[in-house]
């Protein structure tokens, strides 16, 4: 018994450790920082993906994402760079190839298989160390250098100056593309752009949760907004706050564990998530109507 409950003692410490935390804080400044960008950008490029329904093309471009990313570290060239290669590939095919979304689809499932293919196949020929090999899969973010804080700063500020330019027509275009195309939106135009927005979003995500991982920065966030709002201003604004939530949270218990990021930005998101659908699924009371026979509701008589 006392064996067994030291070892559960044991693993609950490798997942929260805030043993000298006070002086890990200190060293993670970057680290905040790159959460707050990645929170922001995933929050608002989120919103997109929910309502143009494309949780499956994030992943397809994590995917070759990951084969980018894989392939710098194998060349000793820069691994945000490559990730970077690799999601704009993956997006510009995605968005060319499958303008209608059972080509979409398509192109997509046949981008997945490869993307991880190549990637697995570089990991393999690359020698370094294996945490760099696992640090692609499942994020790093605690160790994050300057020359990295540099690309993180300088993608994100294209994505959301990009976002900002895009955004009403692309939310035109969203909501009802039909008639945006009739008052002469450039539907399609808009639709390739934002995929190369959504793969530099995705390149950034891929850094610190992981390609495997992606989706909880994408996806979830924006997807626990949609249950709670459908207001053009409340829903984004509520993305990126549980977007932040779940990565600086994340940031905050994984500091001073063992373990990678990418369990606790996926577990808070899905909490998030969970009070979202919870509170959207509780019955609204019934508003409360007249009096029988008051002058608002008058009493029906037969004849």
């Amino acid at each position: 018994m006392f064996a067994d409950g030291g070892q559960d003692t044991g693993i609950w410490h490798q997942i929260f450790n805030f043993d000298n935390y006070g002086e890990l804080l200190a060293l993670v400044q970057n680290s905040l920082l790159a959460g707050a960008l990645l929170g922001l950008v995933g929050g608002l490029a989120g919103v997109f993906v929910i309502m143009r329904d494309l949780p499956f093309a994030v992943h397809g471009i994590s995917e070759l994402s990951f084969a980018g990313a894989s392939a710098a570290l194998l060349l000793g060239v820069n691994i945000v760079a490559g990730s970077i290669a690799g999601s704009l590939i993956a997006a510009g095919a995605i968005g060319i190839l499958g303008v209608r979304a059972r080509d979409r689809n398509s192109v997509i499932g046949i981008i997945m298989p490869f993307g991880l293919g190549l990637g697995v196949l570089f990991l393999s020929l690359y020698k370094g160390r294996a945490a760099n090999k696992f640090g692609i899969l499942t994020g790093q973010i605690i160790a994050v250098s300057t020359p990295q804080m540099a690309w993180l700063l300088g993608t994100s500020v294209v994505v959301l100056l990009a976002l900002a330019l895009v955004w009403r027509p692309l939310m035109f275009a969203s909501v009802d593309p039909e008639v945006a195309a009739a008052r002469g939106v450039p539907v399609r135009a808009l639709s390739l752009a934002f995929m190369l927005v959504l793969g530099l979003a995705v390149a950034l995500c891929v850094q610190i949760v992981g390609a495997l991982l992606v989706l909880a920065l994408l996806v979830t966030p924006a997807a626990a907004a949609a249950r709670v709002t459908a207001s053009p201003v409340l829903l984004p604004v509520l993305s990126v706050v549980f977007a932040l939530c779940a990565m600086e949270g994340g940031i905050l218990l994984s500091l001073g564990s063992t373990i990678p990021i990418s369990p606790y930005v996926t577990t808070i998101a899905f909490v998030i998530y969970l009070g979202c659908r919870l509170a959207a699924a509780r019955p609204a009371s019934p508003a409360p109507g007249p009096a029988l026979g008051s002058p608002r509701e008058p009493v029906r008589t037969h004849t």
